[in-house]
Protein backbone atom coordinates (compact mmCIF):
# COMPACT_ATOMS: atom_id res chain seq x y z
CA UNK A 1 0.00 0.00 0.00
CA UNK A 2 1.51 3.64 -1.06
CA UNK A 3 2.93 5.72 1.71
CA UNK A 4 0.77 8.99 2.26
CA UNK A 5 0.60 11.11 4.63
CA UNK A 6 -2.03 13.77 5.88
CA UNK A 7 -0.97 17.47 6.82
CA UNK A 8 -2.94 20.39 8.27
CA UNK A 9 -3.29 22.95 10.44
CA UNK A 10 -5.00 23.46 13.24
CA UNK A 11 -7.58 25.82 11.90
CA UNK A 12 -9.61 22.42 11.01
CA UNK A 13 -10.99 21.99 14.30
CA UNK A 14 -10.54 18.76 14.56
CA UNK A 15 -10.99 16.34 17.44
CA UNK A 16 -8.09 15.31 19.09
CA UNK A 17 -9.57 12.14 19.09
CA UNK A 18 -10.02 12.01 15.40
CA UNK A 19 -5.90 13.39 14.92
CA UNK A 20 -5.13 10.33 17.17
CA UNK A 21 -7.60 7.49 15.35
CA UNK A 22 -6.36 8.34 11.78
CA UNK A 23 -2.57 9.66 12.35
CA UNK A 24 -3.50 12.75 10.87
CA UNK A 25 -0.68 15.31 11.72
CA UNK A 26 -1.89 19.15 12.66
CA UNK A 27 0.73 21.87 12.74
CA UNK A 28 -0.26 24.23 15.48
CA UNK A 29 -1.16 28.02 14.44
CA UNK A 30 0.03 30.97 17.59
CA UNK A 31 -2.33 33.48 18.59
CA UNK A 32 -1.18 36.78 20.90
CA UNK A 33 -3.52 37.92 23.50
CA UNK A 34 -2.10 41.54 24.40
CA UNK A 35 1.01 40.29 25.80
CA UNK A 36 0.37 36.36 26.28
CA UNK A 37 1.34 33.80 23.65
CA UNK A 38 -1.22 30.69 23.07
CA UNK A 39 -0.46 27.71 21.30
CA UNK A 40 -3.40 26.03 19.74
CA UNK A 41 -4.84 22.63 20.92
CA UNK A 42 -2.27 23.11 23.67
CA UNK A 43 -2.12 26.52 25.89
CA UNK A 44 -5.91 26.28 26.95
CA UNK A 45 -8.81 24.45 25.89
CA UNK A 46 -11.26 26.07 23.96
CA UNK A 47 -13.64 27.04 26.45
CA UNK A 48 -11.04 29.19 28.17
CA UNK A 49 -9.67 31.08 25.03
CA UNK A 50 -13.54 31.91 24.33
CA UNK A 51 -13.32 33.45 28.08
CA UNK A 52 -10.10 34.73 27.64
CA UNK A 53 -11.24 36.55 24.41
CA UNK A 54 -14.03 37.95 25.88
CA UNK A 55 -12.61 39.56 28.74
CA UNK A 56 -9.90 40.63 27.13
CA UNK A 57 -9.51 44.40 26.09
CA UNK A 58 -7.49 42.93 23.27
CA UNK A 59 -8.00 41.70 20.21
CA UNK A 60 -6.59 38.05 19.18
CA UNK A 61 -3.67 38.12 16.61
CA UNK A 62 -3.39 34.62 15.06
CA UNK A 63 0.46 34.49 13.69
CA UNK A 64 1.21 32.77 10.29
CA UNK A 65 2.91 28.87 9.78
CA UNK A 66 6.03 30.03 8.67
CA UNK A 67 8.03 28.61 5.74
CA UNK A 68 10.69 27.23 8.21
CA UNK A 69 8.59 25.11 9.79
CA UNK A 70 7.11 23.90 6.98
CA UNK A 71 10.47 22.98 5.91
CA UNK A 72 11.42 21.47 8.81
CA UNK A 73 7.59 19.38 8.96
CA UNK A 74 8.39 18.35 4.96
CA UNK A 75 12.50 17.18 5.29
CA UNK A 76 10.96 14.88 8.34
CA UNK A 77 8.52 13.48 6.20
CA UNK A 78 11.36 12.33 3.51
CA UNK A 79 13.42 11.27 6.55
CA UNK A 80 10.54 8.70 7.54
CA UNK A 81 10.23 7.55 3.52
CA UNK A 82 6.58 8.99 2.90
CA UNK A 83 5.56 8.75 -0.99
CA UNK A 84 2.99 11.39 -0.76
CA UNK A 85 2.23 14.09 1.88
CA UNK A 86 -1.16 15.89 1.21
CA UNK A 87 -0.93 19.47 3.40
CA UNK A 88 -4.75 20.82 3.31
CA UNK A 89 -4.55 23.85 4.79
CA UNK A 90 -6.65 27.12 6.30
CA UNK A 91 -8.16 29.74 2.84
CA UNK A 92 -5.45 31.31 0.98
CA UNK A 93 -7.38 34.71 0.94
CA UNK A 94 -6.88 34.64 5.26
CA UNK A 95 -3.71 33.79 5.81
CA UNK A 96 0.03 33.77 4.22
CA UNK A 97 -0.39 29.91 5.76
CA UNK A 98 -0.97 28.22 2.29
CA UNK A 99 1.61 30.16 0.58
CA UNK A 100 4.72 29.64 2.59
CA UNK A 101 4.24 26.06 2.46
CA UNK A 102 4.02 26.12 -1.27
CA UNK A 103 7.57 27.99 -1.12
CA UNK A 104 8.85 25.17 1.45
CA UNK A 105 7.87 22.84 -0.97
CA UNK A 106 9.45 24.74 -3.84
CA UNK A 107 12.69 24.96 -1.67
CA UNK A 108 13.32 21.67 -0.85
CA UNK A 109 12.25 20.47 -4.33
CA UNK A 110 14.56 22.59 -5.89
CA UNK A 111 17.57 21.69 -3.31
CA UNK A 112 17.00 18.00 -3.88
CA UNK A 113 16.14 17.64 -0.31
CA UNK A 114 12.89 15.86 -1.02
CA UNK A 115 14.11 13.10 -2.35
CA UNK A 116 11.26 10.71 -4.04
CA UNK A 117 8.42 12.16 -1.37
CA UNK A 118 5.91 14.29 -3.22
CA UNK A 119 4.21 17.23 -1.27
CA UNK A 120 0.82 18.21 -2.63
CA UNK A 121 -0.24 21.65 -1.28
CA UNK A 122 -4.05 22.20 -1.35
CA UNK A 123 -6.01 25.35 -0.87
CA UNK A 124 -8.72 24.81 1.10
CA UNK A 125 -10.75 27.90 0.71
CA UNK A 126 -12.44 27.35 3.49
CA UNK A 127 -12.16 27.39 7.22
CA UNK A 128 -13.07 24.97 10.52
CA UNK A 129 -14.83 21.83 9.58
CA UNK A 130 -15.23 23.32 6.01
CA UNK A 131 -11.49 21.39 5.55
CA UNK A 132 -11.68 19.35 8.83
CA UNK A 133 -14.32 16.98 7.49
CA UNK A 134 -12.66 15.83 4.20
CA UNK A 135 -9.23 15.47 6.15
CA UNK A 136 -10.54 13.26 8.44
CA UNK A 137 -12.81 11.29 5.27
CA UNK A 138 -9.61 10.98 3.70
CA UNK A 139 -7.68 9.76 6.18
CA UNK A 140 -10.67 7.21 6.63
CA UNK A 141 -10.13 6.70 2.69
CA UNK A 142 -6.50 5.67 2.83
CA UNK A 143 -7.34 3.49 5.54
CA UNK A 144 -9.72 1.43 3.57
CA UNK A 145 -6.97 1.56 0.67
CA UNK A 146 -7.47 4.63 -1.54
CA UNK A 147 -4.80 6.32 -3.36
CA UNK A 148 -3.26 9.59 -2.95
CA UNK A 149 -5.00 10.60 -6.48
CA UNK A 150 -8.66 9.63 -5.59
CA UNK A 151 -7.97 11.33 -2.33
CA UNK A 152 -6.61 14.38 -4.03
CA UNK A 153 -10.21 13.93 -6.05
CA UNK A 154 -12.21 14.04 -3.31
CA UNK A 155 -11.23 17.05 -1.71
CA UNK A 156 -11.19 19.23 -4.74
CA UNK A 157 -15.13 18.06 -5.33
CA UNK A 158 -15.38 18.90 -1.45
CA UNK A 159 -13.82 22.06 -1.57
CA UNK A 160 -15.69 23.35 -4.68
CA UNK A 161 -18.90 22.99 -3.23
CA UNK A 162 -18.30 23.83 0.62
CA UNK A 163 -20.43 26.53 1.89
CA UNK A 164 -19.90 27.67 5.62
CA UNK A 165 -22.64 29.48 7.80
CA UNK A 166 -22.52 31.31 10.73
CA UNK A 167 -25.23 31.98 12.99
CA UNK A 168 -24.30 35.06 15.24
CA UNK A 169 -25.56 35.99 18.42
CA UNK A 170 -23.05 38.21 19.52
CA UNK A 171 -21.28 40.66 16.78
CA UNK A 172 -19.19 42.64 19.07
CA UNK A 173 -16.03 40.53 18.59
CA UNK A 174 -16.89 39.90 14.93
CA UNK A 175 -17.06 43.59 14.31
CA UNK A 176 -13.66 44.79 16.56
CA UNK A 177 -12.11 42.12 14.57
CA UNK A 178 -13.55 43.47 11.36
CA UNK A 179 -12.23 39.72 9.63
CA UNK A 180 -16.03 39.13 8.80
CA UNK A 181 -16.47 42.19 6.88
CA UNK A 182 -20.29 41.47 6.80
CA UNK A 183 -20.78 41.34 10.44
CA UNK A 184 -18.92 44.97 10.74
CA UNK A 185 -21.32 45.79 8.27
CA UNK A 186 -24.70 44.82 9.85
CA UNK A 187 -26.71 47.15 11.63
CA UNK A 188 -29.15 45.64 14.28
CA UNK A 189 -28.00 45.49 17.48
CA UNK A 190 -30.68 48.57 19.14
CA UNK A 191 -33.49 46.23 17.11
CA UNK A 192 -32.00 42.84 18.71
CA UNK A 193 -31.33 41.79 15.36
CA UNK A 194 -29.37 38.18 15.02
CA UNK A 195 -27.81 37.65 11.69
CA UNK A 196 -27.01 34.41 9.56
CA UNK A 197 -23.90 35.08 7.99
CA UNK A 198 -22.80 33.08 4.90
CA UNK A 199 -18.87 32.74 4.53
CA UNK A 200 -17.85 31.02 1.01
CA UNK A 201 -14.46 31.24 -0.35
CA UNK A 202 -13.16 33.81 2.05
CA UNK A 203 -16.27 36.47 1.23
CA UNK A 204 -18.97 36.98 3.84
CA UNK A 205 -22.50 38.44 3.48
CA UNK A 206 -25.57 38.61 5.67
CA UNK A 207 -28.21 36.40 4.14
CA UNK A 208 -31.10 36.06 6.31
CA UNK A 209 -31.77 38.69 9.87
CA UNK A 210 -34.01 38.21 12.14
CA UNK A 211 -35.22 39.47 15.77
CA UNK A 212 -34.17 37.00 18.50
CA UNK A 213 -32.07 33.99 18.73
CA UNK A 214 -34.51 31.08 18.19
CA UNK A 215 -35.77 32.77 15.55
CA UNK A 216 -32.72 33.21 13.90
CA UNK A 217 -32.08 29.78 13.98
CA UNK A 218 -35.29 28.46 12.35
CA UNK A 219 -34.63 30.66 9.62
CA UNK A 220 -30.95 29.76 9.31
CA UNK A 221 -32.26 26.02 9.22
CA UNK A 222 -34.54 26.45 6.65
CA UNK A 223 -32.20 29.00 4.08
CA UNK A 224 -29.09 26.72 4.72
CA UNK A 225 -31.29 23.86 3.88
CA UNK A 226 -32.01 25.09 0.34
CA UNK A 227 -28.31 25.32 -0.30
CA UNK A 228 -27.27 21.90 0.11
CA UNK A 229 -26.55 19.35 -2.42
CA UNK A 230 -29.94 16.96 -0.91
CA UNK A 231 -28.30 13.79 1.18
CA UNK A 232 -25.18 15.36 1.43
CA UNK A 233 -23.27 15.65 4.75
CA UNK A 234 -23.80 18.51 7.16
CA UNK A 235 -21.74 19.61 10.07
CA UNK A 236 -22.12 21.73 13.26
CA UNK A 237 -19.35 23.92 15.17
CA UNK A 238 -19.91 24.94 18.41
CA UNK A 239 -19.21 27.72 20.88
CA UNK A 240 -21.35 28.84 23.86
CA UNK A 241 -24.49 28.75 22.72
CA UNK A 242 -25.30 24.91 24.01
CA UNK A 243 -29.79 25.46 23.49
CA UNK A 244 -29.63 26.69 20.69
CA UNK A 245 -26.95 24.63 19.20
CA UNK A 246 -29.43 21.86 19.94
CA UNK A 247 -32.17 23.62 18.66
CA UNK A 248 -30.36 23.54 15.43
CA UNK A 249 -29.57 19.92 15.18
CA UNK A 250 -32.71 19.01 15.89
CA UNK A 251 -34.76 21.02 13.63
CA UNK A 252 -32.01 20.41 11.13
CA UNK A 253 -31.86 16.87 11.38
CA UNK A 254 -35.50 16.49 10.93
CA UNK A 255 -35.85 19.08 8.10
CA UNK A 256 -33.05 16.44 5.93
CA UNK A 257 -34.11 13.13 7.69
CA UNK A 258 -31.07 12.72 8.67
CA UNK A 259 -28.57 13.71 11.44
CA UNK A 260 -25.15 15.72 11.36
CA UNK A 261 -21.86 13.97 10.75
CA UNK A 262 -19.21 15.74 12.52
CA UNK A 263 -19.94 18.52 15.46
CA UNK A 264 -17.00 19.74 17.39
CA UNK A 265 -15.92 23.10 19.16
CA UNK A 266 -15.01 26.71 17.56
CA UNK A 267 -10.81 26.64 17.62
CA UNK A 268 -8.48 29.72 18.82
CA UNK A 269 -7.83 30.59 15.33
CA UNK A 270 -12.06 30.45 14.02
CA UNK A 271 -13.59 31.76 17.81
CA UNK A 272 -10.10 34.80 17.23
CA UNK A 273 -12.39 36.04 14.31
CA UNK A 274 -15.55 35.48 14.79
CA UNK A 275 -15.95 35.92 18.84
CA UNK A 276 -16.64 33.24 21.83
CA UNK A 277 -20.87 32.86 20.97
CA UNK A 278 -22.14 31.54 17.27
CA UNK A 279 -23.21 28.24 15.68
CA UNK A 280 -21.22 27.35 12.67
CA UNK A 281 -22.67 25.29 10.03
CA UNK A 282 -21.04 23.12 7.32
CA UNK A 283 -22.28 22.02 4.01
CA UNK A 284 -22.09 20.95 0.67
CA UNK A 285 -23.64 23.33 -1.82
CA UNK A 286 -23.38 23.43 -5.32
CA UNK A 287 -20.15 23.09 -7.33
CA UNK A 288 -18.28 26.96 -8.42
CA UNK A 289 -15.36 26.03 -10.21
Amino acid sequence: MPKVKIITDSGCDISKEDEARYNIDIMSFEVTLGDRTLIERQTVTNHEFYDLIDKSEFLPKTSQITVFRFEEKFKECAAEGWEDVIVVLINSTGSQTYENAVQAEKNLRESGALGETKIHVVDSHCYSLGYGYPVVEGAKKLEAGASCEMVLGFMEDWFNCCEIYIIGFNLRHMKKSGRISAAAAFLGEMLALKPVISLIDGESKVVKKCRGEKPAVLAAVDYIYEQMIPETPWHILTTTAPDMEELFRKTMAKKCGRDLVMQEECGYVVASNAGPKFIGVIIKGKPRR
